[in-house]
């Protein structure tokens, strides 16, 4: 059974102190509010994406927004929770078990996501910060990748950012302002990391028949991979990031396409150098070719990766970052992007991953 992206929402993000059960309620609102024809009694499930520790969120929201499922759960895996959750919600469509699914991600900039304490392989070093300075020194070893590789990665997407009225910093920053900003580590400088922060989004999936009622331009998923590796981050190469790679080629080989055939994607930049290395496992840029990659979509303006400014420029509210990705993709798909369009575009690719991606996953969407 073929399923469609029908409905899409986001909110602003932000570093206000308000409810996750608000934040969720204001996503799942402004939904309603831009999807025609949408009720709540034509919603059978609902699928929370948080990392929040709260008790029974899915009923919840539900509740507040009127709506009395079928099906309502929550889904936790960290960073990728948002595209596990649609993936979870695509599943409950094409097996019949529901023909419309409501997935609502959000989260807190206090998040207890950011941190898995379980990984004692981290040490004392728990924060992911250090975990993206190993990736950066092993890419630079590797590759020759400079400071001011990495720093276009970050100009770039909070340039993005600044169409994109619902990021959290939509500031531009020049290279050089990046590479001067705080040091963080010997590899690691302050504009090179994503924030978390406050924000939510919202998808609505439907299978074919229903997503008539609701869109007369549906988006289509049409490939899906998955890949979890590990949760314990020493299992990991420091070059490659193996369920990324992995994921990619299940999606894409489900989808039909190949890596060149993309015209836009949302990819997880949580430190400039893991959109290097994703442009790479993907395969939209050979190995120890991304920096040359992005440096040339800077220089001529070409929004075609992180469109709204990635989790760099747009910031990063865990349990909403996959779900706002697919949102971003369906805009461009739609041609309902405005300032940050990119014409024509018809295949998209979102690409979202866990705890320095020991999880991966990768979704294709078409027009």
């Amino acid at each position: 059974m073929k399923v469609a992206v029908a409905g899409y929402s986001t909110t602003k993000f932000s570093l206000d102190d308000i409810p996750v059960e608000s934040v969720l309620l204001s996503a799942a609102v402004r939904l309603f509010q831009s999807t025609p024809n949408l009720g709540q009694k034509d919603v059978d499930a609902v699928l929370v994406s948080t990392n929040e520790n709260k008790k029974y969120l899915a009923a919840i929201v539900s509740e507040l927004a009127g709506i009395s499922p079928k099906i309502s759960h929550s889904i936790e895996s960290l960073c990728n929770s948002g595209t596990n959750s649609l993936v979870s919600a695509y599943s409950h469509i094409a097996s019949g078990l529901a023909d419309v699914a409501l997935v609502i991600g959000a989260e807190r900039f206090d998040s207890p996501g950011q941190v898995l304490e379980w990984d004692m392989t981290r040490g004392e070093y728990t924060h992911p910060v250090f975990w993206a300075s190993m990736f950066t020194k092993a890419h630079k070893r590797m590759f020759g990748t400079t400071d001011e590789d990495l720093a276009y990665v970050s100009a770039k997407n909070h340039r993005n950012a600044q169409d994109n009225p619902d990021a959290y910093s939509p500031k531009k920053y020049t290279v050089d302002e990046i590479m001067n900003s705080k040091r963080l580590t010997d590899d690691l400088r302050l504009l090179d990391c994503s924030r978390p922060c406050t924000g939510g989004a919202a998808v609505l999936l439907a299978s074919e028949s229903a997503a008539k009622r609701f869109t007369d331009s549906p988006v289509w998923i049409s490939g899906i991979g998955q890949r979890t590796t590990s949760a314990s981050f020493a299992k990991n190469s420091l070059t490659t990031l193996e369920s990324t790679q992995d994921a990619a080629l299940q999606a894409l080989s489900m989808a039909g396409i190949t890596p060149s055939q993309i015209d836009v994607a949302e990819i997880h930049d949580a430190f400039s150098v893991c959109e290097l290395m994703v442009l790479e496992d993907i395969g939209i840029a050979k190995k120890g070719t991304a920096s040359k990659y992005v440096s040339d979509l800077y220089n001529t303006e070409n929004k075609m990766i992180n469109p709204r400014g990635g989790l760099i420029g747009a910031g990063h509210p865990l349990g909403a970052t996959g779900v706002a990705q697919v949102a971003e993709i369906a805009r461009h798909l739609q041609d309902n992007a405005g300032s940050r369009q990119i014409p024509g575009a018809s295949t998209g690719l979102v690409q979202n991953m866990s705890a320095a991606a020991t999880s991966s996953t990768v979704l294709v969407l078409k027009s």
